[in-house]
């Protein structure tokens, strides 16, 4: 867990700000959404919000746009996503404020959340660059009478809808190879988090991009997401959120055979190998699940720890996560910061309750700290003697609680870190590198983590197995996903 962030002030928001960027234009919206300060209970911010009439003028708009971007060369392209990515970094203090304002991190976590948007608007500047020499390519046929080439084009408007729980990372991830690919956007924020997308927008306006190419609309996912997701000159839509969300973005997409990507939940499970440095795996352990909160859909909230270790490791996990100072995220040395407003913080208090009921053991937390009495605040919350058919056990619970469970042999361990149909991440800790391995080549998961802490970097693929992901994210992968293939054969 990281403890050292910038000392900064709380963001003034008294203003109400509009929520719908459409054609280079800013409008009110018909309609506006009062977001809350979690770490307070408090008024933020009123922001406009948009309704299906305004999705369709958005949709429309980036239609419009989507020929001449798309025909426009890759170095174009890169140079309005650096002058993004310049921007970003220009007002980094300001992102980092309005995340942590927004989000209830720390500003800690709020930095590491910036500076991944400005590495990924970077990559992908790079490889929208090499566009220009991959675009075309040739293509070995069996026979002599025909040649054939291959093209990449871009899939034409996109649908962005993203989550609350990282506001602007999860943006970046999905509008920077769209635009590197040569797609036009229409980006839903989450109505929670709708802040730092905001900003965004507005460095975004000064890059460069032709109007159209970018638009967003802010609202609900009724008034908003559903008619984004049905609306039938969106070519593909990208999705993250919860499983239940994205099952119906995926019925509505359905509605028009349009292109879908989604990155859902996960369950994911923390190995500790019998010959495991201990203090290594407790800090992996509280990193895994109580970074954000626990918000996070690659939480590696189900612990695993060989039988010899078992006792130890409780003790130690024990001890560090009552340490784990909570608290108003502008505060220094804070290390977790609120659950993101009251529906949230109440889900999660509605699993811990059920765990109890189920029988599972309460290790520590489970309560609001006694110190904090107004904000969204939760101890770091560890439990063991988990039946494994509780949802404790089996749910994604999108909030800072640990589940512990023992196993006798490397056999054991994959087995039960596999039984989920979630598949996302995986952590192994182990000082044998050859068991390291093995036990990650075992893993049904996108990406697994040996002796580290949840680095993501946007070379590497994101996204996972089973029912946590349709497609991939970052890397080369986020780009084709928002291309289409064509193949062009002619006679000789």
């Amino acid at each position: 867990m990281l403890n050292t962030q910038p000392t900064l002030n709380p963001v003034d928001l008294n203003e109400p700000r509009a929520g719908v960027y459409i054609d280079g234009q800013w409008q009110t919206g018909s309609e506006r959404l009062t977001l809350i300060n979690p770490a307070t209970e408090e008024p933020l911010a009123s922001v406009g919000a948009g309704d299906a009439d305004t999705v369709d003028q958005a949709v429309r708009a980036a239609s419009a746009a989507f020929p001449a971007w798309a025909r426009s060369s890759g170095a174009a392209r890169a140079a309005c996503l650096r002058k993004i990515a310049s921007g970003v970094s220009e007002r980094r203090e300001r992102l980092i404020q309005l995340q942590s304002s927004n989000n209830g991190k720390p500003l800690s976590e709020a930095a590491i959340d910036v500076d991944d948007v400005i590495a990924t608007f970077e990559y992908y500047a790079g490889l929208a660059e090499a566009l220009d020499a991959q675009q075309d390519g040739p293509v070995a046929l069996p026979s002599e009478d025909f040649a054939a080439r291959l093209r990449r084009e871009p899939c034409g408007v996109v649908g962005l809808i993203v989550p609350w729980n990282f506001p602007m990372v999860t943006t970046a991830w999905k509008l920077a190879p769209a635009l590197a690919a040569g797609c036009s956007v229409v980006l839903k924020p989450s109505e929670v988090t709708p802040l730092p997308e905001l900003e965004l927008a507005e460095i975004i306006a000064q890059s460069g991009l032709p109007a159209g190419v970018f638009n967003l609309v802010c609202g609900t996912g009724l008034a908003v997401g559903a008619p984004l997701a049905a609306h039938p000159r969106v070519a593909k839509l990208s999705f993250t959120g919860s499983n239940a969300v994205g099952v119906q973005v995926m019925q509505r997409a359905a509605e028009t055979v349009k292109g879908v990507s989604l990155e859902l939940g996960g369950k994911s499970s923390l190995l500790v190998l019998a010959d495991a440095d201990l203090e290594l795996a407790v800090e992996l352990a509280c990193g895994g699940g109580f970074f954000n909160a626990g918000q996070m859909c690659s939480a590696t909230s189900r612990v695993l720890v060989a039988d010899e270790l078992a006792e130890a490791f409780l003790a130690r996990l024990k001890a560090r996560a009552e340490a784990i100072r909570v608290g108003d995220p502008f505060e220094p040395g804070v290390e977790m910061g609120t659950l993101v407003n009251q529906a949230q913080y109440q889900r999660v208090r509605g699993h811990i309750e059920r765990g109890l009921h189920a029988g599972a053991r309460l290790v520590c937390g489970g309560e609001r700290p006694a110190e904090l009495p107004r904000g969204y605040f939760l101890r770091p919350t560890v439990f063991t003697d988990v039946p494994a058919d509780s949802a404790l056990w089996r749910e994604e619970i999108f909030g800072p609680v640990l589940c512990v469970r023992s196993f006798a042999s490397e056999a054991e361990a994959i087995e039960l870190a596999n039984d989920s149909e979630f598949g996302l991440v995986a952590s192994v800790v182990s000082r044998d590198p050859a068991a390291a391995e093995r036990v990650a080549n075992a893993l049904q998961a996108g990406l697994v983590w040996i002796n580290a802490p949840q680095v993501i970097f946007p070379q590497a693929a994101w996204g996972g197995y089973k029912q946590s992901s349709i497609g991939r994210e970052l890397g080369p992968w986020g780009l084709s996903a928002f291309q289409e293939i064509k193949h062009v054969i002619r006679a000789l």
